[in-house]
């Protein structure tokens, strides 16, 4: 069993991430502004602390065997998800801890070797703000030393708290363009994501690259 930390775990891919994760045996340490209340639980962890905290990071990348970054890209306290890749890798890479970031779908192209989803005009403007500051986090994961194993999971077009779905046990994984279905809907529910994220930790298939779920 692995010791997984979560950046984010009490927001809605990562906590579903982190129960999935307790729910197969692994050690959960949650670490998000607030601490999440879980006590009692077996194997879970919570901590207080953010991602721009570099001695925090460090202890995590000492202490986990996988450290899940679950969090907004855009802007935060004047500071965006990509400015701390280079910090998250150098840590990494000297304890030799795997990183997987939570992605966004907009980064995918819509036809093989055709626009970004995030570059068509009927992309919604109030969206486009993350979306673009998360296809930031991949091209600065894309520049990080080879030393540095770290994985971008994208979930479908249709994925959050206003669609959350219901758990199948099952989806497809694709690369970097977007997966629909037969019906040209591109969805998966935050349960089915976590499965796949979780495999991905526990049978790592994508090393230094960012790959796609969906239905």
């Amino acid at each position: 069993m692995a010791t997984i930390a979560i950046f984010g775990g009490t927001g809605y891919a990562g906590s579903a991430i982190r129960d999935e994760a307790l729910r197969r045996g692994h050690t959960v340490i949650s670490v998000s502004r607030k601490e999440a209340e879980l006590a009692g639980t077996p194997g879970f962890i919570s901590r207080a602390g953010n991602l721009h905290d570099p001695a925090l990071v460090d202890h995590m990348t000492v202490e986990a065997d996988v450290l899940v970054v679950a969090v907004r890209a855009s802007e935060q306290d004047g500071v965006r998800l990509a400015d701390a890749v280079t910090m998250l890798a150098k840590a990494a890479a000297e304890h030799s801890t795997r990183l997987g970031f939570v992605g966004g779908a907009a980064s995918l192209h819509v036809t093989d070797g055709g626009p970004r989803l995030v570059d068509l005009p009927t992309f919604p403007d109030i969206y486009k703000g993350e979306a673009l500051a998360q296809a930031d986090v991949l091209a600065a994961l894309r520049e990080t030393t080879a030393d540095v194993d770290w994985f971008y999971l994208s979930p479908a077009a249709s994925f959050g708290a206003s669609a959350p779905g219901e758990p199948t046990g099952r989806y497809r994984i694709g690369g970097d363009v977007l997966l629909a279905g037969a019906d040209g809907n591109s969805d998966i529910s935050g349960a089915d994501y976590a499965q796949a994220f979780v495999d991905e930790i526990e049978k790592p298939e994508h090393h230094r690259q960012r790959f796609s779920v969906a239905y």
